[in-house]
């Protein structure tokens, strides 16, 4: 009977021997500029100026686009993301990682945000408040965009 009391202590033991340590190869690592997300939205907004709390700093910086506007990675349909989600973005099925990109809506084009939506291929996009805005596009339509790298 003695036997079998020892036996929990002797395999609790063994959990403190250490380990080999092998080192596994480390994988390469993407690296995603720190961005500044403006401040949520006040509890009392009601207007989409009171909804939209990026800077004026924030909205210069998305329209700044270079010449090259990059290479096309897909195409989608967008409706308005939840407004108290502050920021300039695109969430699309159309990347895995979040990431920065460009989007094109009719001869606008300006930097964003690009996150995962985790919706199948060819499910469709939301968008920011703000984004929508600056593209000049109507909130409550659904707005085809062309995405860009």
């Amino acid at each position: 009977m003695k036997r079998f009391l020892i036996l929990p202590f002797l395999a609790l033991a063994a959990c403190d021997l250490p380990e080999a340590e092998v080192a596994a190869p480390e994988a390469p690592q993407t690296v995603i500029p720190a961005m500044t997300l403006p401040p949520p939205p006040p509890r009392t907004a009601r207007t989409v100026d009171q909804f939209d709390t990026t800077s004026a700093a924030d909205r210069q910086a998305a329209t700044q686009v270079s010449a090259s506007a990059g290479a096309e990675i897909g195409r989608t349909s967008a409706t308005l993301g939840s407004p108290t989600e502050p920021g300039i973005w695109l969430k699309t099925p159309l990347v895995s990682a979040v990431t920065q990109g460009r989007i094109r809506y009719q001869s606008r084009t300006i930097n964003v945000e690009l996150r995962p939506s985790g919706g199948a291929a060819g499910s469709g996009s939301q968008i920011s408040l703000a984004a929508m805005r600056l593209i000049e596009a109507p909130l409550t339509g659904i707005i085809d965009l062309t995405v860009l790298r």
